[in-house]
């Protein structure tokens, strides 16, 4: 009865962790490390355990970081289940199959600069793959106890993240011994648009925690909406051009959300709003479908309009070509875009258009990881390298936390308060210092708090860490 620690172990992406009971092996997520160059690498690498050993895998929700390496599980294998939510299970094609797309054109672009006898490059998974995949999606609804396998109890509980996020609960037997494990998955910020908050847990002997932003508190959501309001005033005043690197599932969403709701107020009439990114509008109509997910607030707005969201001025390009003909607006164009950290997709055409102009802007509203083009610009790089062209970077960067869709680190202490008798922790998914911060705090309630190094094991009857021995 132990936990592998594999994935987001000391990072924040590729999540992956190993659930061992009763003689089997069970799979928490199998995400994409994600990243600079060296991180393509690690994704190819063999699983430190054989996928065909598997009984069954349980997935959060959908963001590549946490289902990414399915399809080369699958390729590789494994023949199982893959448990999740409803709204998950429908929104997992859509990133899956770009994933796929977005590899061979990586690939087939490595190929053509390739030096003679230099072997081919062949993508991580191809759409077969994906296809495999998605025929072992398995539905489990929220709160509902499933018994999957003997002595094994499961419960998936919504997590506030994106639309079918969940945070699991085990309760597992194993003869005398009875170990309740919570694993968050990514939790949400409470009082966030759309979505529930975070499922209220009381009882556990050890929660797997994320700590994305362990370190810091977002702003609240009313000083979130008035910073908001006064980027769009000031690129008003600019006559420029704001630029919104979005995650089209649940970013993208949230957005189109609070641009409907403020629109006046913000004078949104003044500008063309686009949506451009295909992925972000199939997964605004799945988010459309499944009102079930939705707050109080959300429900209501639903039902008293036709269609979500309630934006007139909004502009949905789906094709290559209508997205080529934003870039001729120099003026009061608001462009969300993918991919949320400019790693690949449309937005680099956007940014590469608008980086080297003073009076445009741009808003980064979600985690930035290492090596990733949309870090260096967080981070205030002068110049950055897009497509092969050094592009200066003249135009204003903001980053409004207030519309992560990870929790600060007030969430997150909000969160793991609602569990009686201070359970000890295990903190996963964030970088070193922000984990520490995190642990720091959560010590000061009187928890013991490990961060787990990949490779590292929890022995869930005697509750100690060390490493694997394999």
């Amino acid at each position: 009865m132990e936990i592998e620690f594999y994935g987001a172990a000391g990072e924040v992406t590729g999540s992956c962790h190993v659930l061992r009971h009763g003689g089997r092996s069970f799979l928490i997520d199998c995400g994409m490390v994600q990243g600079g160059r060296a991180t393509a690498i690690r994704n190819r690498e063999d699983f430190p355990f054989d996928p065909q050993s598997l009984e069954a895998v349980f997935l959060t929700h959908a963001h590549i970081d946490h289902s990414g390496r399915l399809p080369l599980l699958v390729q590789r294998g494994y023949r199982g289940p893959i448990y999740t939510t409803a709204a998950c299970r429908d929104l997992l094609p859509i990133l899956l199959e770009d994933s796929a797309d977005l590899a061979l054109r990586e690939v087939e672009r490595t190929n053509r600069h390739r030096e003679p006898g230099e072997p081919e490059a062949k993508p991580l998974f191809d759409l077969d793959d994906v296809g495999e995949c998605l025929k072992l999606l398995r539905v489990i609804r929220y709160d509902t106890e499933y018994a999957p396998f003997p002595g094994m109890t499961v419960r998936l509980r919504e997590a506030g993240h994106i639309l079918g996020s969940a945070s699991l609960e085990f309760e597992l037997r194993e003869r005398d011994t009875v170990r309740r494990i919570v694993f968050s998955g990514d939790l949400g910020q409470y009082d966030s648009p759309i979505l529930r908050d975070p499922h209220p847990f009381k009882t556990a002997d050890l929660v797997v925690m994320e700590s994305t932003y362990g370190d810091r508190d977002h702003r609240d959501r009313s000083a979130t909406l008035a910073e908001l309001g006064e980027i769009i005033d000031r690129a008003d005043h600019d006559r420029g051009n704001i630029v919104i690197p979005a995650f089209a599932v649940g970013r993208s969403q949230e957005l189109l959300y609070l641009l409907g709701q403020h629109a006046e107020q913000w004078n949104l009439q003044r500008w063309q709003v686009y949506l451009d990114s295909p992925m972000a509008i199939k997964a605004s109509e799945i988010y459309w479908r499944h009102p079930e997910r939705y707050d109080e607030e959300a429900a209501y707005l639903r039902a008293s309009f036709g269609s979500m969201p309630n934006l007139p001025n909004l502009q949905l390009t789906r094709t290559a070509d209508e997205s080529r003909v934003i870039n001729s607006r120099r003026s009061h164009a608001l462009i969300i875009a993918g991919s949320g950290m400019c790693n690949g997709g449309r937005v680099l055409h956007h940014l590469t258009h608008n980086l080297p102009r003073a009076e445009c802007h741009v808003i980064f509203t979600g985690y930035q990881a290492p090596g990733t083009l949309g870090r260096a610009l967080v981070d205030r790089a002068r110049r950055v390298n897009i497509h092969g062209m050094s592009v200066p970077v003249q135009a204003t960067i903001h980053t409004v936390g207030g519309l992560s869709a990870h929790g600060g680190q007030h969430d997150l202490l909000r969160w793991y308060d609602n569990f009686e008798g201070h359970p000890p922790v295990c903190l996963v998914h964030g970088e070193p210092e922000p984990a520490r911060l995190l642990q720091s705090a959560l010590q000061q309630r009187g928890a013991h708090i490990s961060i787990p190094r990949r490779g590292d094991m929890i022995d869930l009857v005697s509750m100690r860490l060390g490493r694997v021995d394999r």
